[in-house]
């Protein structure tokens, strides 16, 4: 940053302790200290808010080429001018075809309904009881 040999670091000094005097030079050091930190601090900030500003102007730009592209599709030239051949695309008939939509599949057949089971009810006449157990010796058989 700045150029200050030794020799000339110690003419300073010399001069500071003469002209400010040994009892105030650390007050002035450290209001030098402060200073400088302030300085740094402040170009700090321009430099963030030029880089800010650099990036804001970028994300516009990009923002701009993504409507651009919202608004109108690519055309053929646009394709050629990345070095991408029209006869580089799948050419389908069916968007199935490209695998972009789900397979078909086809419907599940119906089954029939099951026969209801006979019902041992009061109305038919029968006993629950005998209803029942004759329903389990048809099954153990």
């Amino acid at each position: 940053m700045f150029d200050i040999s030794w020799s000339e670091l110690l003419i300073i000094v010399v001069v500071a302790v003469v002209v400010v005097g040994p009892k105030d030079l650390p007050r002035l050091m450290r209001t030098v200290g402060q200073w400088a930190g302030r300085a740094r601090a402040m170009a700090d900030q321009f430099r963030r808010s030029f880089d800010d500003m650099a990036r804001q102007s970028e994300l516009d730009e990009l923002r701009r080429e993504v409507q651009k592209l919202q608004q109108s599709p690519m055309t053929a030239t646009d394709y050629e001018s990345f070095g991408i051949k029209e006869s580089d695309f799948p050419t389908a008939s069916n968007i199935e075809d490209v695998g972009a939509a789900p397979p078909k599949v086809d419907a599940p057949a119906t089954a029939a309904a099951p026969a209801p089971a006979p019902a041992a009810t009061a109305a038919t006449g029968t006993d629950t009881s005998a209803a029942l157990s004759a329903t389990a010796t048809s099954h153990q058989a």
